[in-house]
């Protein structure tokens, strides 16, 4: 039994390595490589080609190559027993509580500000922020979104979460349902947005939801481009409510050219580089599910077919 990368994005032959080193047993394989699809139980992907599990009837579990699982949910032609598990890696969850970080410390010394004045040679000073003064709320509190919460209060920034459910118990007040949503954005001063993506969430931080954040707030996201209604913030952004953005992911992966966010002055882009995944450090994992899902046993990260993460 082999256990099969549907991937048109990553670079296989480091995860090959990595799957092997973690089990020197298992056979790793591409799937152009397979010759026998009823003997595939388990596959690991990421943007894989859509409607292409439909044709492996013994398919077992399907893993995502990082934490994020929209790229398979989005696929209606996964056969209903699959079942789909993802990656939750401390490495990962650390890799994104210091990008969150470096984003909110650039905002509060104005950096960006100061690197266009460096292009226009211009020596102009500005008062910063403290720490003290701001107060970071992160949107998804899961295990990521929990991890990057106790990371920014060990900081000592104040801090609070949002979250569809109520959760377990945090160290930092955590609000949760709709309902409770205004009273969690109207005191934030920053806003980190690591939420799953599912039809819920899709849209999320439009116009309404982002004029109910105080004035001169911040938007960080590091969920999904999809969550951001961009032409609603740039209005915010433009009309003086929102001081700016930090975007690390976009509706459309590279980000077009002619895209505004490009060229705003208020907005500052990265490429989708807030947590890369490695593979060295995801493979046990994977291996592990690999033994358990061919084995018929519990599953670790199981994804919620029905809420979609």
């Amino acid at each position: 039994m082999s256990l099969v990368i549907f991937s048109n994005v990553h670079k296989i032959q480091p995860w090959i390595d990595a799957l092997k080193d973690a089990g020197p047993d298992v056979e790793v394989i591409s799937y152009e490589q397979i010759q026998d699809r009823e003997k595939v139980q388990f596959a690991l992907a990421w943007n894989h080609p859509k409607g292409i599990f439909k044709n492996y009837p013994n398919l077992k579990c399907i893993s995502s190559m990082g934490a994020g699982v929209d790229h398979i949910m989005n696929d209606p032609d996964i056969p209903g027993q699959t079942k789909i598990v993802r990656i939750i890696d401390p490495l990962l969850s650390q890799d994104l509580a210091e990008f969150a970080l470096s984003l909110i410390m650039s905002h509060m010394r104005g950096l960006g500000k100061y690197f266009h004045l460096q292009n226009k040679k211009v020596w102009k000073k500005s008062m910063y922020k403290r720490i003290a003064d701001l107060k970071v709320g992160i949107m998804g509190t899961g295990a990521i979104g929990n991890h990057v919460a106790l990371f920014l209060q060990s900081c000592g920034f104040s801090v609070a979460g949002w979250g569809k459910n109520p959760g377990k118990h945090t160290e930092y007040r955590r609000f949760h349902g709709y309902d409770q949503l205004d009273e969690f954005l109207c005191n934030i001063n920053i806003l980190i947005c690591l939420l799953p993506l599912t039809p819920e969430t899709e849209g999320i931080l439009d116009k309404h939801t982002l004029q109910k954040l105080p004035q001169g707030a911040y938007v960080i996201n590091l969920g999904r481009g999809l969550h951001i209604i961009d032409q609603d913030l740039i209005e915010m952004i433009d009309k003086g409510h929102l001081a700016g953005a930090g975007l690390d992911v976009f509706e459309h992966e590279p980000l077009p050219a002619e895209h505004p966010f490009w060229s705003h002055p208020g907005i500052q882009i990265t490429p989708h580089v807030a947590s890369l995944t490695t593979p060295a450090s995801v493979a046990p994992q994977i291996i592990e599910n690999y033994r358990r899902a061919v084995n018929d046993q519990d599953l670790l990260n199981l994804v919620n077919r029905d809420q979609g993460y």
